[in-house]
């Protein structure tokens, strides 16, 4: 039972790691477009942050995490989880 517990896990790190080759593919992709003026409705990207900080007297911490979000991002995801999917 326990192998296939790490088999789960291995499973989900690979999913992770299909959605982050999707997410940056899509990104390359929408950057190698930008040129094409008709195409903007795919190369527009949203920012997205996340700034998470503490402060707990002995550790403070501050991270920031930026993801900029394109239609073509979300069709690389889209993409790598139906590749995903199907292996």
């Amino acid at each position: 039972m326990g192998e296939g517990r790490s088999g789960m896990k291995k499973n989900r790190w690979l999913l992770v790691f299909f959605v982050v080759i999707g997410l940056v593919a899509g990104a390359l992709v929408a950057k190698w477009l930008e040129q094409v003026p008709a195409l903007d409705f795919l190369t527009d990207s949203v920012p997205v942050v996340w700034s998470p900080a503490a402060d707990l007297i002995v550790v403070a911490f501050d991270l920031t995490v930026r993801l900029n979000i394109s239609l073509l991002s979300i069709i690389g995801i889209v993409l790598a989880i139906w590749l995903y999917r199907r292996m």
